[in-house]
């Protein structure tokens, strides 16, 4: 038999456990929910653009095959596809004003 200390401490246990699945099933539910929205973002986009659905496919294709349009896409930037550095006549470039800014 568990000492009433001990025995609090296992009752503890037990609710917390409880506690722990409830909070796994919400964060589960909100996920969900979650993907769902973004999903509803995406054909609101896709909508928007007028695009037939026939020709949905074959726009995504070209999109990925293209490597600007991927990067874009992707949210990486190939280096080659990157802004060209100017360079002023003092020899400051593009680059070291944006530094200045942070």
């Amino acid at each position: 038999m568990p000492t009433p200390k001990r025995a609090r401490v296992q009752a503890e246990i037990k609710k917390r456990r409880a506690k722990i699945v409830e909070e796994q099933a919400r964060l589960k539910e909100l996920e969900a929910q979650d993907t769902e929205l973004e999903n509803m973002e995406i054909v609101d986009a896709v909508r928007g653009l007028g695009v037939p659905l026939d020709n949905l496919g074959a726009i995504l294709q070209s999109i990925k095959n293209d490597p600007a349009l991927a990067a874009l896409t992707s949210g990486q930037v190939d280096p080659r596809l990157a802004a060209p550095q100017i360079i002023s006549d003092n020899g400051d470039t593009n680059a070291d004003k944006e530094d200045e800014t942070e």
